[in-house]
């Protein structure tokens, strides 16, 4: 049986959905889980619900659980990473706060835009100390990263370390879900072909097999927009789709501060009219906060193959914040036993059986995808079998889907040659390029606002020239 590491397994929700998928597997059932965090609250709750999955399951894993990195990754034949470096407490509420006071507005602030550039600096080295680790006590392992910024720490980890690596996230998946449910065809007769860079990729292809042949659902799509039944928080997607002809893999809130057409500090007018969430990150983990001081002390009262105790939880919760909040949906998703469709859980059966699937991956760009730079990360769909993660080359993507792309690119590779110089002057450069800094701010203001980012990070930093 595997031994599977969980790196930064104090994120309990999405380890648990990890979880629920990897031990329903019965092949997997009795594997060793290996939880590692450094915080010793979130790594006991996790401990928990680990085995409570296992007892719902019948499943009968051997669960280690320590705050030791090293100790975790010791012999693992995948480390599933789900590190926050900082925290939403300084990291999180940093990267907000203080382009703030520039007038410089984001919404999740994680993959790109001088939020996701700080990330990355401070997440990078970080990585790469754990993959020094990996390559000393299992250099074999596949390392699995779900934490963003994908780009830019698949990019870093590729050339500076020999671990394989693939960087996974939902957006895919999760979109074409979505497209299924607004064009009113089961996600289940969709097939689709999908490419591009994590967080802006597009589906190439969009269609389903009929008594007549292949449907096109592209024309069902823009039917949506052409009935006015856009949902409100996919303004910017759909309007994208009419702009390019082609629809993007991530959320319309991440998407709008990628580019520098939607959020301007003297154009609230836009914001208003495509529905642009502000801070919507920082509203997020201050409403997980709050839901796990909730309940992370009533964890033992849970039984998983009991509603009615989630529903008592559920109550609890809400006398608690005092307050209306969606609460049943993040409870069911910590509690339930539902299938996440997230990729890591079928990667590891696939290696592990020999049963092929089909994955979107982050990988390194070598003949992938022929007008975007070699070396840089891509995303594109991968044969997972015994042989392991083997990328598909698409070719040439569109003209202008690339040249959208490359204004990321320049930023993603100009962040990991900041990271692994550790010359500053990069870190100018990449704010300087990026669409949306570059839209609101100066020269002279980006170079206020890295030097201030820079000193108000301190030690979670290294020191750059």
């Amino acid at each position: 049986m595997p031994k599977i590491t969980f790196i930064g397994a104090g994120s309990t929700v999405f380890a648990k959905r990890l979880l629920v998928d990897i031990l329903s597997y019965p092949e997997l059932a009795g594997a060793t889980i290996s939880l590692h965090d450094i915080d010793t609250l979130r790594l006991s709750t996790s401990e928990g619900i680990t085995r409570k999955v296992a007892e719902a399951l019948g499943a009968h894993p051997n669960i280690q659980a320590t705050t030791d990195r090293r100790s975790a990754l010791d012999g693992a034949d995948y480390a599933i990473c789900m590190v926050q470096v900082a925290g939403y407490k300084p990291g999180t509420v940093v990267d907000f706060e203080i382009p703030k006071k520039y007038g410089l507005q984001q919404t999740i602030a994680d993959s790109l835009g001088i939020g996701g550039i700080m990330r990355g600096l401070r997440t990078i080295p970080v990585l790469l100390d754990m993959c020094r680790d990996m390559e000393e006590v299992c250099p074999d392992a596949t390392f699995l990263n779900y934490v963003n910024p994908m780009a830019m720490n698949c990019w870093a980890v590729n050339r500076a370390s020999r671990i394989k690596t693939i960087g996974l996230c939902h957006s895919v998946q999760g979109t074409a879900s979505q497209l299924a449910h607004d064009i009113g065809v089961p996600i289940e007769e969709i097939n689709y072909l999908c490419a591009g860079i994590n967080h802006m990729a597009f589906y190439l292809r969009f269609e389903r097999k009929t008594q007549d042949g292949i449907e096109d659902l592209y024309p069902r799509i823009r039917q949506v927009v052409a009935e006015g039944r856009v949902p409100d928080w996919n303004r910017v997607r759909y309007e994208m789709l009419l702009r390019l002809g082609y629809f993007v893999t991530e959320s319309s809130e991440h998407f709008a501060e990628y580019v520098p057409w939607f959020i301007h500090g003297d154009r609230p007018d836009l914001i208003e009219r495509f529905n642009i969430p502000i801070d919507e990150y920082i509203r997020r983990c201050e409403m997980q906060i709050a839901m796990w001081e909730a309940f992370h002390d009533k964890l033992d009262a849970i039984d998983l193959t009991r509603p009615e105790t989630v529903n008592q939880m559920l109550e609890a919760m809400g006398e608690h914040l005092g307050q209306h909040v969606p609460l049943s949906g993040f409870v069911e998703e910590v509690f339930g036993l539902k299938p996440s469709g997230e990729y890591a859980p079928s990667i590891i059966h696939s290696m592990e059986t020999g049963a092929p699937s089909v994955v979107y991956g982050n990988v390194p760009n070598f003949g992938l995808i022929d007008n975007l730079p070699q070396g840089c990360t891509v995303e594109v769909p991968c044969l997972v079998d015994k042989n392991g993660v083997q990328p598909t080359r698409i070719g040439a993507l569109p003209p202008h889907l690339a040249a959208l792309m490359q204004t990321n690119i320049n930023v993603q590779g100009l962040t990991v040659e900041a990271a692994l110089t550790r010359q500053r002057r990069y870190i100018y450069s990449a704010a300087m390029l990026d669409p949306h800094t570059a839209a609101e701010l100066d020269l002279d203001q980006i170079w206020h606002l890295v030097d201030d980012l820079i000193a108000a990070h301190g030690d979670w930093l290294p020191e750059y020239r």
